[in-house]
């Protein structure tokens, strides 16, 4: 009959194979999903011509009005440039690098012209579009037809709402599978018992309990995701939190500030750890000194004995003379080195670290995200789970960067080139 039709389905995947059906019974078409978005528009504003066939995904190019009868300035604008002008002509004033009367005067005269070629050929497409706009309402307006219930009714509603715009006639029918996704997923044994009765092909299913069925199940989508949304809210707040500390270190080595307490900080930490680590219980007599001493020498090459920590009365002593030799070491570096050279060594250093630190604890975090919602089979709260869990892989990555910022800084070597 000429009557224009808008077909929606659910997928780029699905959208193209249907284009390729329509090919191959020769039906001319437009297919508008994410590859064809430069063009998007300009699809959108002509769908409403006589015999326009076009086949959209999720209602792609929403904020284009479908003008029965089509658009006369997109026909214009496509016709000014089918006669040689080029494209940046008719760009909007806005759009120019420059203001209009600061571009180049061979510019300013071939705007002129496709402009004054665009106002014509505009008011001749006006009165071509409104004669067919006449026969387009004549024949029903645009039919919309959807292929397949989206999982979110806005969107089902955002295609019917295609036709019938701004007073102008139009009509909307959706088919239905008992293969769809949302049927399969959601839909009750009675819609397949009503569904899978010997009816002819063609005859329509209309029952009120076929659509609340529908709408039942997209009810239940919709919450799933609401429910999802709120749960991703939730796990990332604990990441946000990490982000924050990782991000005001990063600030602070980019924003030039003097690192030299926090690159002591990170030494207290890294001899905290180790401390803790090797001398675990209370009593004295258990502790291992000998792996102290020898993990403190890959920290830095240090002059303590053995016997000297041995002597320390607690754990608070020991750290005390360590901390004092590796701050002498730790001064030692720095006037052999110079400051300036100090401060940007401990500056590359702490930002590589930072960095490659972070983006492991990022993928182990999302490692550990996947097999959460496991824990809820021995009776755990996933989210007290990822919070627990989460903050003890934190201290681990703090720990881990103190460790390595130390043990770089003590052993790095600077070479000079001599011009």
């Amino acid at each position: 009959t000429g009557q224009p039709v808008l077909v929606g389905t659910v997928s780029v995947e699905k959208s193209e194979v249907l284009s390729r059906k329509l090919q191959q019974r020769g039906i001319k078409h437009e297919v508008l999903n994410a590859k064809q978005h430069t063009r998007e528009a300009a699809i959108v504003a002509q769908a409403g011509r006589i015999g326009s066939v076009t086949v959209a995904t999720n209602m792609a190019g929403r904020g284009v009005d479908i003008l029965l009868g089509g658009n006369p300035e997109g026909l214009a604008r496509s016709q000014v440039l089918k006669e040689g002008h080029h494209a940046d002509t008719l760009l909007d004033e806005f759009a120019l690098p420059l203001p209009l009367e600061e571009m180049p005067i061979d510019y300013i005269t071939a705007r002129r012209k496709a402009h004054e070629r665009l106002a014509e050929l505009v008011r001749e497409f006006s009165k071509v579009c409104n004669d067919e706009g006449e026969k387009v309402r004549a024949l029903g307006g645009l039919y919309v037809l959807g292929t397949e219930r989206h999982e979110s009714r806005r969107i089902d509603n955002q295609l019917r709402g295609r036709a019938g715009r701004q007073g102008d006639p139009g009509s909307s029918r959706f088919y239905l599978s008992l293969d769809d996704e949302l049927m399969r997923l959601f839909a009750t044994g009675a819609l397949s018992w009503v569904m899978g009765r010997a009816l002819p092909d063609d005859e329509a299913i209309e029952a009120k309990m076929v659509t609340k069925a529908i709408e039942r199940a997209q009810n239940t989508v919709e919450q799933r995701n609401a429910e999802i949304r709120k749960n991703v809210l939730k796990y990332d707040e604990v990441m946000n939190e990490q982000r924050k500390i990782i991000y005001q270190r990063r600030d602070q080595i980019l924003s030039g500030s003097d690192l030299k307490a926090a690159a002591m900080e990170y030494l207290a930490d890294a001899v905290d750890s180790l401390i803790e680590t090797h001398c675990v219980s209370e009593a004295d007599d258990e502790w291992d000194i000998d792996g102290l001493v020898i993990e403190l020498r890959s920290f830095w090459p240090h002059g303590i004995a053995a016997e000297s920590l041995a002597a320390c009365s607690s754990t608070d002593e020991m750290y005390d003379l360590v901390m004092a030799d590796a701050s002498v070491y730790y001064e030692k570096r720095e006037a052999e080195l110079g400051a300036p050279t100090m401060r940007e060594i401990e500056r590359q250093v702490m930002l590589r670290i930072i960095d490659q630190r972070w983006r492991e604890h990022l993928e182990e975090m999302d490692y550990l995200q996947e097999g959460i919602n496991l824990r809820a089979m021995g009776q755990k709260d996933p989210l007290t789970e990822w919070q627990r869990e989460g903050f003890e892989m934190f201290g681990a990555l703090m720990k881990g960067i103190a460790q390595d910022f130390v043990k770089y800084v003590m052993h790095v070597q600077v070479v000079r080139n001599d011009q």
